[in-house]
């Protein structure tokens, strides 16, 4: 983060090249453009993303928060409501309160902290369930990998914003149980989903194709991402070694060594299944990863996973199109490529594409970054209604998914917006 202050101090200084639209300009113009950029991104956050959820999404009668809101708006109040959902709710309020100290957004990050404790922990067998009904009764009793590590995520968060020790007792709970069970003795590794009481299934729910998909790239994202956070809170030397070998996994094992794509689905000994670039999870691992290895603070795999980054933003960059939105992904099996503009490859983009640029100081990647961002508060934010939209085409008509669902919540998006906001806030400090 200081090397990202410094290379935009710099580049205030000497003026950046035409970052929008090609043409030079002084340093005032670029430093207004960077302000702009915070502003629009604040303004998003505070008065599209959070609002809409507090006010549409919690669930006033069953407590905790709706299971689906479609693209029209409907509510489904009977829908099951899913762990994923409710960890990255955690999440996005327990971050919110942290960045803007607004109490509100501690009122609903601990409102979804209850929630979980009460409905989604197993008191019986360790670990949350995948999902419960809309009353809160248990529906979903199977331990997901990917599952786990997004309440593991949220209630991490919660600790760093409040202080809360049954939150941090709870993450490292589920921290205990994925190591206990979900580890693979042979190659390393986690495994992807198990009964409730942690006996291994061949369940296919993350995308998988067939029973030789028995690894994913996207849960060990997540799982790099949510013990980096465990760990920022808690400095356990188990848990150090454990997030040092994800990173490894990372860089020997998912990153093609090629083309820098990750490998999407991989069999037990990391061999790839697939030929699959989803430019979203690209991007998204570029910046993740170098995040993973500074709260590591290991100084080796800092240095490989910054250098990695640039390769990888720049394989991801594969997706960008002229509008500056990134399409979904290029499977080289068939030859087909989905070119929905997904809501979340966007805001994982912005946050790459900064992030390459910190690193690197090339001014395409920040050019990159905002023209995806003003294509994204042009045809994806729903300025009328609050939120995004799930998608939209290439011609940006709004094309498909809910407003709030299984997957869709205010992470990926609210993410975006923390990250840009306090970026630059770092600069405008050590500039003063």
């Amino acid at each position: 983060m200081k090397t990202f202050a410094f290379i935009l101090l710099l580049c205030f200084s000497v003026g950046f090249s035409g970052i929008a639209d090609g043409n030079n300009k002084d340093s005032k113009n670029k430093s207004e453009l960077l302000a702009k950029l915070k502003s629009e991104v604040r303004n998003n956050l505070i008065s599209n993303i959070l609002p809409y959820w507090t006010k549409n999404v919690a669930d006033p009668v069953n407590g905790g928060f709706y299971g689906r809101i479609d693209g029209q708006e409907k509510i489904y109040p009977e829908a099951e409501k899913g762990g994923i959902l409710n960890g990255r709710i955690l999440w996005t309020y327990s971050a919110a309160y942290r960045v803007t100290k607004d109490t509100s957004y501690l009122s609903v990050a601990k409102r979804a902290k209850d929630y979980i404790f009460k409905y989604f922990v197993d008191k019986q067998y360790g670990g949350t369930y995948r999902s419960v009904t809309y009353k809160g009764e248990p529906s979903d009793t199977r331990k997901q990998t990917y599952s786990q590590s997004f309440l593991m995520y949220g209630l991490s968060e919660y600790y760093r914003a409040t202080g809360d020790q049954n939150a941090l007792d709870q993450a490292k709970a589920i921290y205990f149980a994925l190591e206990k069970y979900a580890v693979d003795p042979v190659s390393e590794g986690y495994f992807e989903v198990f009964d409730q009481k942690w006996q291994r299934t061949g369940d296919l729910i993350i995308g998988e194709k067939s029973a030789k998909d028995e690894k994913t790239m996207n849960t060990h994202l997540h799982l790099m991402e949510s013990y980096a956070n465990l760990y920022r809170v808690w400095h356990d030397p188990k848990l150090a070694g454990r997030l040092k070998n994800l990173i490894l996994l990372f860089r020997d094992k998912i990153i093609n060594p090629q083309t820098f794509h990750l490998n999407v689905f991989l069999d037990r000994s990391w061999q790839s299944t697939s030929i699959i670039h989803s430019y979203g999870h690209d991007i998204e691992t570029s910046w993740l990863i170098v995040e993973a290895a500074q709260i590591l603070g290991d100084q080796q795999l800092i240095g490989d996973s910054k250098k990695l980054a640039i390769k990888i933003a720049l394989a991801a960059s594969e997706g960008l199109q002229s509008d500056g939105s990134l399409i979904a992904e290029k499977d080289y099996a068939d030859g087909k490529t989905n070119t929905s503009r997904d809501w979340w490859p966007q805001a994982e983009t912005v946050v790459g594409l900064l992030n390459a640029f910190e690193l690197s100081g090339e001014e395409h990647f920040l050019t990159d970054a905002i023209k995806c961002w003003n294509f994204t508060n042009k045809f994806l934010v729903d300025h009328q209604n609050g939120e995004w939209f799930g998608a939209v085409t290439a011609k940006g008509s709004v094309s498909k998914g809910d407003k709030a669902g299984f997957w869709k919540c205010p992470y990926h998006n609210g993410r975006m917006c923390m990250e840009v906001m306090e970026r630059v806030t770092k600069l405008k400090v050590s500039k003063d």
